[in-house]
């Protein structure tokens, strides 16, 4: 199956580099930091699909020594322009052969998995995340919620794509960012909760945190459906 992401659109990758945590967004890092002290106990960190960086930055924010790892050119330059003393690297698809076996503490994939298509591929990935993994570290992914395709947002609309509603695993869903320029519609790919449990057993890994952050009212954002609705889901887990 090939798919295109559209982050590898020039355009596209300039506007959401420039993005932060707006909105939307805001909910998906929010509780991020507690989660990662419940679990984690050291401080080297693998950012699986880096992108332009800001998650990089946020786990160094945190005190993490940090690496941010893309497979698309433009993201990294456009992550080293934001960050000259970062360690941001290209690799190739699904090649961590740079990388020692159980040299860290966390991985953190923040969005990633929400753009690999086919089962085989998304095993074979995490596969490959869990050897990097030390023996009491987590991978931690940050992922995109079927709900979030279905329904509209604070930075989000699904309006103009009924046909989200009738996805079936690993199929394509579109939905538009409202804090970009671009209002191109970003195309990826939805997975329910069922299919990250299938994948975490099929790749010899516990799941030890499951979280849905929810919007609070007295949050300094104009929530549309974040308050009942969970947008984003967070999956922590380890070697079994």
């Amino acid at each position: 199956m090939s798919f295109f992401n559209v982050y590898e659109d020039a355009n596209r990758a300039e506007a959401y580099a420039k993005l932060e945590f707006p909105g939307t967004y805001y909910l998906a890092y929010r509780d991020l930091p507690a989660i990662i002290a419940e679990q984690i106990t050291g401080r080297v960190a693998l950012d699986f699909g880096c992108g332009a960086g800001r998650s990089t930055r946020f786990l160094q924010n945190l005190g993490f020594s940090a690496i941010g790892v893309d497979i698309s050119s433009s993201m990294i330059e456009l992550a080293r322009n934001a960050d000259p003393q970062g360690d941001y690297r290209l690799v190739m698809d699904g090649d961590f052969g740079a990388f020692e076996s159980a040299s860290f503490d966390l991985v953190l994939s923040a969005f990633t998995f929400d753009n690999i298509p086919g089962i085989s591929k998304r095993q074979e990935l995490l596969r490959g995340l869990r050897r990097l993994l030390k023996a009491h570290g987590a991978i931690i992914l940050l992922c995109s919620t079927p709900e979030i395709y279905t329904h509209e947002w604070a930075s989000f609309t699904t309006r103009d794509y009924p046909e989200n509603r009738h996805a079936k695993s690993g199929d394509t869903v579109q939905i538009v960012m409202n804090d970009v320029t671009d209002q191109r519609p970003v195309i990826d790919l939805i997975w329910f909760h069922e299919d990250y449990l299938s994948l975490f057993a099929a790749c010899d890994l516990n799941l030890v945190g499951h979280y849905l952050p929810l919007g609070r009212e007295d949050e300094p954002y104009q929530w549309v459906m974040e308050t009942s609705i969970a947008p984003w889901v967070i999956y922590a887990m380890k070697k079994n």
